[in-house]
């Protein structure tokens, strides 16, 4: 059985997710990279990450990310255009960290609508079709010598920023999950073993009463 303040940290988490905002990773490779943006995207309440990979290198990095971290969903994604329609389904705006002279200031952006920030490869940055069918393309002002940051810190810094804005909205201050995922999530999240077998089996969660304890019918 779930201890119980474990069971109350976790409806906690799901109370603040925000199904709104989310990151796309375009061909993100390095596992360390992978990891930092997925631990990022849980500090600011995202439920749902995407990616997009042109080899099978890049996407078996993406897919043991996708196992290491519970807390948050990872889709992966064949290119970039099927991952932009399934995100414009979503009515997101779709920002891509790129300087050029189109560019404009992270800040400036408002975050409290449906979002969805696309990041880069390492080495290359965003591919050119993610850069031509995006919203807004964004950067972070810099003043030092260095011309940019590691892709992972860059994504923290835009996204706290969309932190900031959201607190200020209000987004975090009631449930936005539908309330039946909001529920089996629960349920996945307390009891990963028990709600994987149930999967297999075909067979619907039991019910959880306040403290996290299984109602056994």
């Amino acid at each position: 059985m779930i201890n119980p303040e474990r069971f109350s940290r976790i409806k906690e988490l799901l109370r603040h997710r925000q199904p709104d905002l989310t990151v796309l990773m375009d061909n993100v490779n390095k596992p360390h990279n992978l990891s930092a943006i997925i631990r990022s995207c849980d500090a600011v309440g995202i439920e749902t990450v995407h990616a997009v990979s042109t080899d099978n290198m890049i996407r078996n990095r993406q897919r043991a990310a996708r196992g290491s971290n519970k807390w948050v969903n990872l889709v992966l994604h064949e290119n970039i255009e099927k991952a932009y329609e399934t995100l414009r389904e979503q009515e997101m705006q779709l920002l891509v960290a790129h300087y050029s002279e189109k560019a404009v200031n992270f800040r400036a952006i408002d975050y409290s609508i449906p979002t969805a920030i696309v990041m880069g490869a390492e080495l290359f940055g965003p591919s050119e079709s993610a850069v031509s069918r995006a919203d807004h393309l964004i950067y972070i002002p810099m003043q030092g010598m260095v011309e940019s940051l590691n892709v992972s810190v860059a994504a923290a810094v835009i996204l706290f920023e969309a932190q900031r804005q959201r607190l200020e909205a209000g987004l975090y201050s009631q449930p936005r999950l539908p309330a039946e995922y909001m529920k089996k999530r629960l349920f996945e999240l307390a009891y990963p073993a028990v709600s994987k077998k149930m999967a297999r089996l075909g067979r619907p969660y039991p019910e959880l009463d306040i403290d996290g304890k299984i109602i056994r019918n």
